[in-house]
């Protein structure tokens, strides 16, 4: 029978010292009433104190929402997680040296659920050498407070491999749609499925609790058993929060859970500005039958670029939280997507992003140094973290990294079908030593892997020793307006051209014309 409280009992039960597993994706998936109790109550009596949180990636809504609630010194201890761009308070905890933080990539954070539940010492993989996961750079600490190594360097077969760790968890918050007087819980509601079930095995084989939040109740047996995602066993506790909210943006998106589709005409193309200037670029490298990976930032502009172009039918464009198809969102709304063709749990989706199954993904730079190594993790003061990156850069073997050449304060724009620069930007993207190595392009060209670097005014590529000119925008100057805002001199293609003309007038480039086979160039 299950045993249904409210969300302040639930954060009755989490005591001193525990370690919590949560459950979510940004704003999907999140417990959010237990949370907001868990902070009152901390607030009001000072307990519990010295939690550890274990997350997979951003659990938060930047400043607000989220594990943003538990920012509080005294309360958390430590923190694990796989990002923390959605969480600028813990980045402030650790940066500020007041909490022990770690980041771990999001796909080995997703998949150390799995081992949590199979009873394993942790993720055996590649995924983090040459980064600043390997233990011969930072292993994956985020501050000096920070001083147990829980990534272990492994010689076995005669390669090298990386071991995470993380401990034992004895508390899991999760979330669902309706369960049922058994605790059956399905997620019908959801935009994703995540990896709950493996953080609700891996807690309750661990002896611990299972609390669950869901938006509805049912009776005993009525849930179709092909929906049910997680076996009533597996749940200790559940709360019924009738108003919990699919994403931070929206309370309900049947396009979002697979529910109806959303003709894609009704998506409306977004204005031409730099940023689109770069994803319409980005999106001349698609090839018809790709399988893509799609980041956060200008990447995620790409989609709504396929809707013009009418080709999203000619592609897949996934994101790591396990949606497959459709086109993916934006914003809060990261990690969704509308019209998905599949909804799968993300350790799975991580399994074929770490065997090579993507043909094509499409990331977003901070800086790029001299050698071509990418840090998209730490900068500016932003300790941000690698969410799906390192897993995503190190094993897909066409790389596009996407941004705007300089930043802070730049105003470059489209007119008359050329590029007019209104005031550059306060601090270079193209420096002479990257801060932290989040992409190694010394193991890059070791693989064979093709790497792109496109900003709306130049196009590079890696090459052997560093990254090549090869083409600039309409109504730049060569060596003005790029390579005098760079802390390096490139190599400048012989063959140096200019960026296509289509990119930068509105309207569709005819892109499903240009579009061949994966591997061939269109033109």
């Amino acid at each position: 029978m299950m045993d249904l409280i409210t969300a302040e009992a639930a954060a009755g039960l989490i005591r001193s010292g525990d370690v919590l597993l949560l459950g979510g994706n940004g704003g999907m998936g999140v417990a959010e009433d237990v949370l907001e109790a868990l902070e009152a109550r901390f607030l009001a009596t000072g307990e519990p104190r010295d939690l550890t949180l274990l997350h997979v990636t951003g659990v938060g809504a930047v400043t607000e929402k989220g594990i943003c609630r538990l920012a509080h010194a005294g309360l958390v201890a430590r923190v694990i997680g796989g990002n923390y761009g959605l969480q600028l308070p813990f980045m402030k905890l650790i940066t500020d040296e007041v909490i022990e933080g770690y980041n771990f990539p999001q796909g080995v954070m997703s998949q150390i659920c799995r081992t949590l539940a199979a009873g394993q010492p942790g993720v055996l993989t590649h995924v983090g050498l040459g980064s600043y996961m390997d233990p011969r750079q930072d292993g994956g600490r985020m501050n000096r407070r920070t001083t147990e190594p829980l990534v272990d360097l492994m010689q076995i077969g005669g390669r090298e491999w990386l071991l995470y760790r993380v401990p034992k968890p004895t508390v899991a918050l999760i979330r669902g749609t309706t369960a049922d007087e058994d605790g059956y819980v399905s997620l019908e509601h959801e935009a994703t499925t995540r990896e709950d079930l493996s953080i609700a095995q891996a807690v309750h084989n661990a002896g611990g609790r299972v609390i669950c939040q869901v938006k509805r109740l049912t009776r005993r047996g009525s849930l179709h058993p092909q929906m049910v995602r997680i076996p009533g066993f597996l749940i200790d506790h559940v709360v019924l929060a009738p108003g919990q909210m699919q994403t931070y943006a929206t309370a309900y998106d049947p396009a979002r859970s697979g529910e109806t589709r959303l003709p894609v005409s009704a998506i409306v193309p977004d204005p031409l500005s730099e940023r689109r200037v770069i994803a319409r670029r980005a999106a001349l490298e698609l090839r018809s039958g790709d399988i893509v990976n799609l980041g956060v930032g200008i990447s995620a502009m790409i989609p709504n670029v396929a809707a013009e172009e009418g080709i999203e039918d000619r592609i897949t464009l996934t994101v790591e939280s396990g949606v497959i198809g459709g086109i993916p969102g934006m914003g809060r709304e990261f990690g969704s997507a509308v019209n998905p063709r599949a909804i799968i749990d993300q350790p799975y989706q991580f399994d074929f992003y770490d065997g090579g199954g993507l043909t094509r993904a499409y990331l977003s730079f901070a800086e790029v140094d001299a050698g071509g190594n990418v840090n998209v993790t730490r900068f500016g003061g932003r300790f941000d973290g690698s969410g799906g990156f390192i897993d995503i850069s190190q094993n897909t073997r066409r790389l596009v990294f996407s941004g705007t050449f300089t930043g802070g304060g730049l105003d470059i724009r489209v007119e008359g079908g050329r590029l007019a620069l209104h005031r550059e930007g306060g601090f270079r993207k193209f420096v002479a030593r990257v801060g932290q190595i989040s992409f190694n392009a010394t193991r890059a060209r070791a693989e064979g892997q093709e790497v792109l670097f496109v900003t709306e005014r130049a196009v590079f590529r890696l090459i052997d020793g560093g990254i090549e000119l090869i083409e600039i925008a309409p109504g730049i100057r060569l060596e003005e307006d790029v390579l005098a805002h760079m802390a390096f001199p490139p190599a400048v293609s012989a063959g140096l051209r200019e960026m296509d003309a289509r990119i930068f007038r509105p309207g569709p480039m005819g892109l499903a014309a240009l579009m061949t086979g994966p591997g061939r160039a269109p033109r």
